[in-house]
């Protein structure tokens, strides 16, 4: 597990965005628009695309999987 758990700007800004598609589509019901509505909708995979580019970017927590290995390597060698 990383040592961010998940408190990165990416995680952040995902989580931000996906809260306002809950949101504007919550909004969109109760005022009785389903034009609101579906945008809340639309918005709800713009979250997901932009936690995973944001972390391929390099916003996101560090890849502890390559640093296990290394550290496997030098334990291996002492």
């Amino acid at each position: 597990m990383s040592d961010s758990h998940g408190n990165t700007p990416a995680a952040w800004t995902a989580v931000t965005i996906g809260l306002l598609a809950f949101a504007v589509g919550g909004i969109g019901l109760v005022i009785g628009s389903m034009l609101v509505f579906w945008i809340g909708v639309a918005l709800a995979p713009v979250a997901l695309v932009a936690g995973a580019v944001m972390t391929k970017v390099g916003f996101g927590g560090r890849d502890h999987s390559t640093e296990r290995q290394v550290d496997r390597g030098r334990e291996k060698a002492h």
